[in-house]
C-alpha cells in the first residue's frame, strides 16, 4: 500500500513580509527563552539544563547545576507536586516529561556515591541565625554557606527536617533519604541545634553575635474547631498525630478511625491510620473531589488503599463512638452549604485534619515586626521584616505551603540576607519571556508517553510504612529526558543551517553553537519556521 509523505516545513509567509534583499527590515537573532519548566518550578531550577546534561550521560554534572538551585533533590522527587510538569509544553502532546522522576534518579545517585557540591567561595566573617530545620531554613543554610557565611540552625524538634521529618510520612519519604540530604548540608559547616526552642529572638540574636537572621518556623499547630461534643471519644489533631508516629509511636486509635478534612494531611493521615492497623479509615469532608485542597492523586491512593471518603459531608456533632454529620451541597460558586439532612457514623477516634498555623510568639516581642491577620510575618519584597536584618520565610510568611515553596524562599532570603550583610540590595535578573507550546516548530510528533513510576500494590501498601512509589531505571531515564523539547534553548539541530537559502548561518563547532553572517541573510525567516524549540527568532533591524 502507498504511504503518502507530507512535507511538515512551514513556507515563510511573504504576504506580510517587507520584502527581501539588500533592504530588508527584520533579520534573526538566536536568544535563549525560558523554559515553562524552570519558570513554574517554585525553586528556580534549571531543569532544561539538567535534563539535558542527563540526556549526555553527565549525571554528576547534572546533580551540580540542580543543586545550585535546589539542596534536595531526592527529597523534592518524591514529595513535590512537581509544577514544573503542569507547565511542560509535552504535556499537551503525549504527556509531561516526567522530570520529578528524573531528579530522585540524580538525587539517589548522589547519596549512593557520596558526591559533594562544588563551590568556591572566601569566609566573609558574617555569622546567620536560621531559626528552624524544615525545608525553608535549610535551604537557606545551605545557599549562605555556599556564600561563604557561618549559619547556625536552632530548632525545637528532636530531629531535623521539620514537617517533611515529622509531618510527610515514611511510605512517601523514606527517613534515611531526608537524613542523607540534610547531612550533607551539614558536611558544609552549617551547625544545626536541636532541641533549642526559640523563645527571645533579639536575645538569642544578640547573644550569639549573629549579623542577620531568617526565621523559618513551620505550621506545627493545628487550627481549631468548635464542634459539639459531650462524650467524645478519642479526638486527635492531624499535626500531633503525625508526629507521634514520626517519632516512632503508635497513637491507639481503634478498629474504625474517621478523619476531618480535605487536604494533603488528611489523606495522610487516614493512610497512615491503615497502617497502624485501622480495619476502617474514613475522610469526612465538605465538599467534593473537585474542590478539595488535597491533590487528586493523593485522595486516588489513598482510596486505592480502601480509606472510605464522605464526600459533602461536615460533621456536626461527636458523641462516645459516634458522628452526627450533616450533608452538604455545592452551590454556583462552588461553596458548601447545609442541607438539613443528617446520618450517623461510628468511629474509636477522630483526627482533625483543618490546616495548620504558625507559632510567632518568638517575634512578638519585637515592636516593629508587623502580621496579618492570620499570624504571618509581613515582609518586604526582599523578605526582610520591618526590623532590620531579621528575614523571614516558608510558613511564617503568606504563601501556599509546601516543601518546594519553602525551598524557593530559603534560596531566595539567602540571596537577599547576602546582598544585605554586604550593604547592597539584591536584585534578581530579568527572566526571558516563557515559551508557549504553539511557538515551537516541531518537526513531527511521536506517540512517546509517559514512563509509569513502578508503585506497590495496595494490597501490599498497608502492611508497613516502607515507600510506596519506586524510581525508574536508568534507561527509562535516558528516554524520560531524550522526550524534552528543550523548549526555547538551542541544542545544536542544525535546523536553521539546513534551512538558509543563502548560506548565512555558520557553524562554529559542538557547543558553540552558530553565528549569522547578516551581510548573506535575506530576512526570509526560513531559519526561524525551521527551529523546534524557539531560540531564533526575527526582529526588527536596528
Amino acid at each position: 500500500m502507498h504511504k503518502q509523505t507530507m512535507d511538515m516545513t512551514v513556507p515563510p509567509d511573504l504576504s506580510k513580509s517587507g520584502g527581501t534583499g539588500p533592504a530588508v527590515n527584520r533579520r534573526p537573532v538566536y536568544q535563549d527563552f525560558m523554559p515553562p519548566c524552570n519558570s513554574a518550578c517554585p525553586a528556580g531550577e534549571n531543569i532544561q539544563g539538567w535534563l539535558a546534561l542527563v540526556h549526555d550521560k553527565r549525571y554528576h554534572d547534572a546533580w551540580q547545576l540542580l543543586i545550585e538551585n535546589n539542596p534536595m533533590p531526592a527529597v523534592h522527587g518524591r514529595v513535590c507536586y512537581h509544577p514544573c510538569e503542569g507547565g511542560c509544553n509535552r504535556e499537551q502532546v503525549d504527556g509531561a516529561v516526567s522530570i520529578h522522576q528524573v531528579e530522585r534518579f540524580l538525587g539517589d545517585m548522589a547519596i549512593e556515591q557520596g558526591w559533594q557540591p562544588n563551590y568556591t567561595s572566601r569566609k566573609t566573617g558574617k555569622r546567620v541565625l536560621v531559626v528552624g530545620a524544615g525545608p525553608s531554613g535549610l535551604s537557606a543554610a545551605y545557599h549562605l554557606a555556599r556564600m561563604g557565611h557561618t549559619v547556625e540552625i536552632r530548632d525545637a524538634g528532636t530531629r531535623p527536617g521539620g514537617m517533611m521529618y515529622f509531618g510527610i510520612p515514611a511510605y512517601r519519604l523514606p527517613r534515611d533519604i531526608l537524613m542523607a540530604e540534610i547531612q550533607r548540608i551539614e558536611r558544609m559547616g552549617v551547625k544545626i541545634t536541636l532541641n533549642h526552642k526559640v523563645e527571645d529572638l533579639q536575645k538569642e540574636k544578640e547573644e550569639g553575635a549573629f549579623d542577620a537572621v531568617f526565621v523559618a518556623v513551620g505550621a506545627h499547630i493545628s487550627r481549631k474547631v468548635d464542634i459539639p461534643a459531650r462524650e467524645a471519644g478519642r479526638i486527635l489533631d492531624a499535626v500531633s498525630y503525625l508526629r507521634e508516629v514520626g517519632e516512632g509511636q503508635r497513637p491507639m486509635l481503634g478498629r474504625r478511625v474517621a478523619v476531618y478534612g480535605g487536604g494533603n494531611t488528611a489523606m495522610d493521615a487516614a493512610r497512615t491510620a491503615k497502617r497502624l492497623g485501622a480495619e476502617e479509615a474514613m475522610i469526612i469532608y465538605r465538599r467534593d473531589i473537585d474542590h478539595m485542597p488535597a491533590h487528586k492523586f493523593e485522595a486516588e491512593e489513598a482510596m486505592e488503599e480502601g480509606v472510605k471518603i464522605n464526600w459533602l459531608r461536615t460533621i456536626s456533632e461527636l458523641e462516645l463512638d459516634q458522628i452526627k454529620i450533616e450533608k452538604m451541597m455545592l452551590d454556583e460558586n462552588g461553596r458548601p452549604q447545609p442541607t438539613g439532612e443528617y446520618e450517623t457514623l461510628e468511629a474509636d477516634a477522630v483526627i482533625l485534619a483543618l490546616g495548620q498555623n504558625i507559632d510567632s510568639e518568638l517575634m512578638q516581642g519585637i515592636p516593629e515586626i508587623m502580621f496579618s491577620e492570620d499570624g504571618t510575618v509581613q515582609v518586604d519584597e526582599h523578605m526582610m521584616t520591618a526590623h532590620t536584618g531579621i528575614f523571614a520565610g516558608g510558613d511564617m510568611v503568606p504563601s501556599e505551603r509546601t516543601v518546594t515553596i519553602a525551598t524557593g524562599h530559603g534560596k531566595h532570603a539567602a540571596r537577599n540576607i547576602h546582598a544585605f550583610l554586604s550593604g547592597q540590595v539584591f536584585a534578581p535578573k530579568a527572566k526571558s519571556p516563557v515559551v508557549p507550546f504553539d511557538a515551537l516548530h516541531i518537526w513531527y510528533y511521536t506517540d512517546t508517553e509517559q514512563t509509569s513510576q513502578p508503585v506497590v500494590p495496595p494490597e501490599q501498601r498497608t502492611q508497613s510504612f516502607d515507600e510506596v512509589l519506586g524510581n525508574l531505571t536508568e534507561e527509562e531515564i535516558r528516554y524520560e529526558v531524550r522526550r524534552c523539547y528543550s523548549c526555547g534553548n538551542c541544542f545544536e539541530c542544525d535546523g536553521c543551517y539546513g534551512a538558509c537559502p543563502e548560506d548565512a548561518i555558520i557553524k562554529l563547532g559542538e557547543g558553540r553553537f552558530y553565528q549569522i553572517d547578516y551581510s548573506k541573510c535575506t530576512g526570509c525567516s526560513a531559519c526561524v519556521l525551521q527551529c523546534p524549540t524557539a531560540a531564533i527568532h526575527m526582529t526588527d533591524k536596528a
